[in-house]
């Protein structure tokens, strides 16, 4: 077992690695910033990396507060979906009802690979490639909607 600060300490360099792994990406090692992530242009849209000790997971969640408002997004991007699932052969995970690991429900459409462990280091190699892939091939997608997406967002929120 870890104590708190081992986990801190080694949850740290797990992501120090992943940064170093990225830069050995062609199509990442030129980018200043990387990853999208939270900075989607679109509020309470963002895209997340996930790890633990049983799952790695690339997604895209809607995180709004209001149940409502958050169906009704998952309802738009839900229109995008040919799109994007392009390039993910056994397509996406949709699950509009996901409680994300503070206990707060979310929609959540992702990748994941079971069976891989954030504490076993020879496990990072692998989860490393299916994140850096995935979330290349998931931020790909998200840009050919953004813009769309983002006007229809926009609409909603100003009829409510």
């Amino acid at each position: 077992m870890f104590t708190k600060e081992e986990r801190k300490a080694h949850v740290q360099r797990f992501w120090s690695q992943f940064d170093d792994y990225c830069d050995t990406i062609p199509e990442l090692a030129w980018r200043k910033k990387k990853w999208i992530l939270y900075d989607t242009k679109i509020s309470h849209i963002d895209l997340k990396f996930d790890v633990d000790n049983d799952l790695a997971m690339v997604a895209l969640e809607i995180n709004h507060k209001s149940e409502d408002r958050r169906l009704r997004v998952y309802e738009l991007v839900e229109r995008y979906r040919v799109l994007l699932e392009e390039g993910f052969p056994e397509g996406l995970i949709w699950n509009y009802c996901y409680l994300n690991a503070n206990k707060q429900e979310v929609c959540r459409i992702y990748i994941e690979k079971r069976g891989v462990d954030l504490y076993q280091i020879s496990d990072w190699p692998v989860i490393y490639q299916f994140m850096a892939e995935n979330m290349l091939q998931l931020q790909d997608n998200f840009v050919e909607i953004q813009e769309a997406l983002k006007e229809e967002v926009n609409i909603l929120h100003r009829e409510e």
